[in-house]
């Protein structure tokens, strides 16, 4: 039986992972971040103090893993669940040059094709339409403004003492999304056959709602 793929690619802070959950809990697909599995190797190199020359030939030693726990994914390091320390801004500016490495995206193709191959998923990331699932049933290009992606940002974290300022923020964004367009492997770029949805006037609920009417103009 064949299986549905759902690509969703997009900047960061475009809301990708909140929405592409609340889109899978209603269509009864798995949800797959593949932006969790790029953090969790950064994590890895930077906890091992792990140079540029030496990562391909570390990367066995990784041992990165996507677990599916009471419907939702949790990726593990090892034996240890590293889903909430991924998280973090200096993780997050890790992870995007660690995923401009082409031996990085290479050990993590295969598992993120894998995955497609025997589920119904709605897989999101910087390149899962142009590269990693180039003949999914539907593709999205998820996006919002700079300024409305770290204002989104900036209040999840406002509770948080050491919370950056809104300028900041923005300025991390805005060179992250310079990385992740300008990089040499698989940059960020909207596919030739991906439907935009530009969620910057719109909440959480109707952005979710947009995605699953794309989805269902498409696939019926």
């Amino acid at each position: 039986m064949k299986t549905i793929n759902i690509a969703i690619d997009g900047p960061a802070g475009a809301g990708k992972s909140t929405i592409a959950k609340m889109v899978s809990k209603e269509m009864g697909y798995i949800y797959v971040d593949t932006g969790a599995l790029y953090r969790t190797i950064a994590l890895f190199i930077t906890e091992n103090n792990i140079a540029d020359k030496d990562i391909e030939s570390s990367l066995e030693k990784a041992d990165v893993s996507l677990k599916f726990i009471d419907g939702a994914q949790r990726v593990f390091l090892g034996s240890r669940d590293v889903s909430d320390l991924i998280r973090t801004p200096e993780i997050s500016m890790a992870a995007s040059r660690t995923s401009a490495i082409p031996e990085v995206r290479a050990y993590l193709f295969e598992t993120q094709q894998k995955i497609a191959r025997e589920n119904n998923v709605i897989m999101d990331g910087r390149d899962i339409g142009t590269v990693v699932l180039p003949n999914a049933d539907v593709k999205i290009f998820l996006t919002a403004s700079a300024e409305e992606r770290a204002n989104r940002r900036y209040k999840e974290l406002l509770e948080k003492p050491d919370c950056p300022t809104y300028q900041e923020i923005l300025d991390d964004i805005i060179k992250r999304d310079y990385q992740d367009m300008h990089r040499k492997t698989a940059p960020l770029k909207q596919a030739e056959d991906a439907v935009l949805v530009d969620t910057t006037k719109l909440n959480l609920e109707e952005s979710a709602a947009a995605i699953v009417k794309v989805i269902k103009d498409k696939i019926g």
